[in-house]
């Protein structure tokens, strides 16, 4: 497997006196990293149809990979050093970091996720010039600064200090625990209590934010907005999110006792009860529906289908594939895809959502690489499983793969944007897990609509903009698996505001 930049210049550094305090010293091998893509859920097909040649392809491709792990060897050599090895042709050198190796452990720990995480930026980074400074270099003062430190901490601060200076929020490396909780999020399971909390700003309290339908939680009467006040007797004044969220995880079939105080009556200590939870695995579906009936101006009664995309997860396609093909088994004509505060995910899951919706080789979005290079990623033979009505409910929340997906549906004329300018992320990160369980999220592209918009920074313009008032006009509607209560639905005005534009697309005829 090729590189993300076969052709990029690699250039020996200078190295670091060894100093004269490190005992026997240890080289490691670093292989060039790669980003995979992880198997499809829905077997859907895109091509980079400007790639230069088949290995370009392939590289341009990986970019929409979600989690490529890197891994080290060890072999013992005459001089304290890192060795980057690159296997391809075009990179036939390797480099070597000479450095003085920390007496502490841990640090000496850091010190290889230093020179792993800097190797990457080296060799993917979208900005060739890591803005506009001698990288080699920055390496060498993050070493000398991390040398003396006694804590596994305070060198990864160092990382991400180095991390800060290409002037990038999105280049980032995040611990093992929130590598992990990542992870969660994206392949839509884990083993818990189905119970999702964050801290209230105004009391740092511990709130229960959501439940996941049908889980432990939710079967005892858990409900949002409940404060969390003790885990397995530990009390939470203090605890973190992330912290409480570990304590919650565990095996399947153990079990975990919390004290709760109710939403409904926090002001009072009658209210809090111990509930003692089983821990289960927990599927997680960024999908949810709901069938809209909705009367057409000419007087015919007609369904709607309301779609939820939450987020971007390895399942998004595959279930918004299969809802699509249930709402069309109960008579649905016309569907309203809400990606409304959706912030992303995988770039890869946004680009098989779009196909679901789109026929032939339509380009889905054009990536440009660190040299400048634009490679329009098109469809191969697409054929979408719906052709009725769309329309796509955006504001401020949706980012990154959102922008895709309805950049994607708005430029190819499938589908109109309701709503309010989306956020503006037009970056590709590639995710790597490093040999100690961290993660470096790495910026490797940019993007552009296909018809070449740029949104990083200025975001999608809706073609109709709607108020964010919630009305006092409910009417029937079914809602199916979704947490929302059927009037907040029925009263969104941007909802309505969509119905009309779906009046409009099928008084055109675009329905199939």
């Amino acid at each position: 497997m090729e590189p993300l930049c076969p052709n990029m210049d690699l250039k020996p550094i200078r190295c670091l006196p060894v100093s004269p305090i490190c005992r026997k010293p240890t080289s490691f091998l670093l292989p060039a990293h790669r980003f995979p893509c992880s198997d499809r859920s829905v077997s859907r097909k895109w091509r980079v149809s400007a790639a230069k040649s088949e290995a370009d392809e392939k590289s341009s491709q990986e970019l929409f990979g979600s989690i490529g792990k890197g891994f080290l060897a060890f072999s013992v050599a005459a001089a304290a050093s890192f060795s980057l090895c690159f296997d391809s042709p075009a990179i036939a050198e390797s480099l070597t970091v000479a450095f003085p190796v920390s007496r502490t452990t841990e640090v000496n720990s850091v010190q290889r996720t230093l020179v792993e995480a800097w190797g990457l930026i080296r060799e993917t980074f979208v900005d060739p010039t890591f803005n506009h400074q001698d990288w080699d270099l920055k390496l060498q003062q993050t070493m000398v600064e991390m040398f003396p430190l006694r804590s596994a901490d305070a060198a990864y601060m160092k990382i991400s200090g180095m991390l800060s200076t290409l002037g990038d929020p999105f280049t980032r490396i995040i611990s093992p625990k929130e590598y992990q909780s990542f992870r969660i999020g994206s392949n839509g399971n884990l083993q818990g209590v189905g119970l999702f909390i964050g801290t209230e700003p105004r009391t740092g309290h511990l709130v229960v934010m959501s439940c996941v339908d049908g889980g432990p939680a939710s079967r005892a009467g858990i409900h949002e907005g409940d404060e969390l006040i003790e885990i397995n007797g530990e009390q939470l004044n203090g605890v973190d999110t992330e912290a409480a969220v570990q304590k919650l995880r565990g095996q399947v079939g153990t079990s975990v006792t919390v004290k709760v105080h109710s939403a409904n009556d926090l002001g009072s200590d009658a209210s809090i009860r111990e509930v003692k939870l089983p821990r289960e695995f927990i599927k997680l579906s960024p999908i949810s529906t709901a069938t809209i009936p909705h009367r057409t101006p000419d007087g015919h009664l007609t369904k709607t289908g309301y779609v939820k995309l939450s987020a971007f997860s390895q399942t998004a396609a595959a279930d918004m594939e299969n809802a699509i093909k249930e709402m069309k088994s109960q008579g649905v004509h016309s569907y309203i895809l809400d990606l409304r505060n959706n912030p992303g995910g995988l770039v890869k899951a946004g680009l098989d959502v779009a196909q679901i919706w789109l026929d032939g080789d339509e380009t889905l979005v054009n990536t440009v690489d660190r040299e400048g290079n634009l490679l329009p990623i098109n469809m191969v033979d697409g054929h979408a499983i719906t052709h009725d009505p769309l329309v796509v409910l955006v504001n401020e929340g949706s980012a990154s793969a959102s922008e895709i997906l309805a950049g994607a549906l708005h430029d190819n004329r499938r589908a109109t944007l309701v709503g309010h300018r989306t956020f503006g992320k037009g970056k590709i990160q590639s995710v790597t897990e490093l040999h100690d369980g961290s993660a470096l999220f790495v910026t490797v592209a940019k993007y552009l609509s296909p018809a070449l918009h740029d949104i990083d920074q200025v975001g999608i313009a809706p073609d109709v903009q709607c108020t964010t008032e919630m009305l006092n006009s409910p009417k029937d509607s079914v809602l199916k698996d979704q947490k929302s209560s059927v009037s907040s639905l029925e009263a969104d005005s941007c909802v309505l505001v969509a119905e009309h534009e779906l009046d409009i697309q099928e008084s055109k005829g675009t329905a199939s």
